[in-house]
């Protein structure tokens, strides 16, 4: 029995907690509120742990374990990264955040651990697919990636309930979005990019935000015309969001935005995540274009009900570690989501949450 740590209890966190419990590990559960932690509603033989990680993580709290799993806001990424480097034990997080993951890169380096952050979905499980859609070419013309956490019941003009990280949600909103734009690496406008797209006969609108390429600019920068990465909405979301964010301003104060969102949009356990991999090219001489699809609703599994995004991002970084722990993947050092095989992943038990086709 593998003893691993989760940093952080959000939905998260303690989804991921409770996975990995079902799955024979030995789960310690950190966060910061005891009173919280307590009121969770999880197996016994989950180790609930207070500590205050904002104001750092003390290596000794990983002594003995397996991997630390981090499910904390992408500022802590840091933190709980350079507490793994000390500790020596593998680290895996969540974080769509650019600037996180080169600092976990830095650490990763001449590490005997392995360091593998975007462990969700995207970055995560589309970052697998793409790479692995790709080889099916001779030569690459076009990645296009495609994905939304989405209300299956929207009900206000945003199209939106709360389904993860709400300063997650936001930073993508805001921060620069990379991209491979004729040929050439690039920053693009989070926002722009906007285009209107159909699945399982639902209209979506796609515009660009930061992060959910993950390591793929790096992979295919000189080896494809283009790579980009958009996430879907139900039309109109994008115009209010450009309102808020350009013409209120919001993005110089995004504390009053988060609070905002906090206070006026609900949560939903009724949810669905929609996304689509699309890569272009020439197979024997011939232009071709593979399609990977997925719509994914909330459901039971593994001793309990998962909402879409709880399934498809804690499912995803449980499925990585147990590639880890059964070695399918690199164990040292610095590891891209293009390292991991589709086929070892997709059959995993907790992989196997992406089987569903749209």
């Amino acid at each position: 029995m593998k003893q691993v740590t989760v940093a952080g209890a959000g939905k998260i966190g303690s989804a991921i907690a409770e996975l990995l419990h079902h799955g024979g590990y030995k789960v310690t559960l950190l966060d910061c509120h005891a009173d919280y932690l307590k009121s969770l509603k999880l197996p016994e033989g989950i180790v609930r742990r207070t500590a205050d990680i904002a104001q750092g993580l003390d290596p000794a709290l990983l002594a003995g374990q397996f991997a630390v799993l981090s499910a904390l806001p992408f500022h802590l990424t840091r933190t709980v990264a350079k507490a793994a480097a000390v500790a020596d034990v593998h680290y895996l997080d969540l974080t769509e955040d650019v600037a996180s993951t080169k600092d976990v890169r830095a650490l990763a380096e001449g590490a005997s651990t392995a360091f593998i952050p975007q462990c969700g979905l995207a970055p995560g499980f589309v970052s697998i697919a793409a790479h692995d859609l790709a080889g099916h070419f001779d030569e690459v013309d076009t990645i296009r990636l495609r994905v939304g956490a989405l209300p299956r019941f929207p009900s206000n003009a945003l199209g939106y309930n709360l389904t993860w990280s709400t300063e997650g949600l936001i930073n993508e909103y805001i921060e620069p979005c990379e991209a491979i734009v004729n040929g050439r690496r690039a920053l693009v406008p989070a926002l722009d990019g906007m285009e209107t797209l159909g699945v399982d006969g639902v209209i979506y609108e796609a515009f660009n935000t930061s992060g959910g390429l993950g390591s793929l600019c790096e992979t295919y920068e000189g080896r494809v015309r283009e790579l980009n990465y958009r996430t879907m909405r139900y039309p109109g979301h994008r115009d209010i969001m450009k309102v808020l964010l350009s013409d209120l301003r919001l993005s110089e104060r995004r504390h009053i935005l988060q609070d905002i969102f906090t206070y006026a949009i609900p949560g939903t356990s009724q949810d669905l995540v929609v996304l689509s991999v699309i890569v272009t090219g020439t197979r024997h001489g011939r232009q071709h274009q593979e399609t990977l699809a997925r719509t994914i609703q909330a459901q039971d599994f593994m001793g309990g009900y998962r909402t879409a995004i709880q399934l498809t991002t804690a499912g995803s970084i449980c499925a990585v570690l147990d590639l880890l722990a059964e070695g399918k993947i690199p164990t040292s050092g610095f590891v891209r989501q293009e390292d991991i095989p589709l086929d070892a992943y997709l059959a995993n038990r907790y992989g196997q949450v992406y089987q569903q086709e749209g």
